[in-house]
């Protein structure tokens, strides 16, 4: 997957969009963005438990565990045309 151009900042509408994802705020979509997702359905079919590995190679260290549950939670909420509204809890998805 590729990940963002060096020194391309993130596009506030793809932000904006991200951001509709339950339990993702500004920090989390920024992070999306540097996974080089670019929308919502740029997370269909992904594999949440690749996209956490990616991430925590980006980020050269360890990412909390608590980012793969809002990684799986996103990608349900991307998947799921009438989501149901515990699984949109990111917490629900530590299974």
């Amino acid at each position: 997957m590729p990940g963002p151009r060096p020194g391309q900042s993130p596009d506030p509408q793809v932000l904006k969009d991200l951001r509709r994802i339950p339990g993702v705020g500004r920090s989390i979509a920024v992070d999306l963005w540097n996974l080089g997702l670019r929308g919502v359905d740029d997370l269909r079919g992904k594999s949440p438990e690749a996209l956490y590995a990616r991430l925590e190679e980006l980020a050269g260290r360890h990412v909390d565990r608590c980012m793969l549950y809002v990684l799986r939670c996103a990608v349900y909420f991307a998947q799921t045309a009438a989501p149901e509204p515990e699984k949109l809890k990111w917490w629900n998805w530590k299974g």
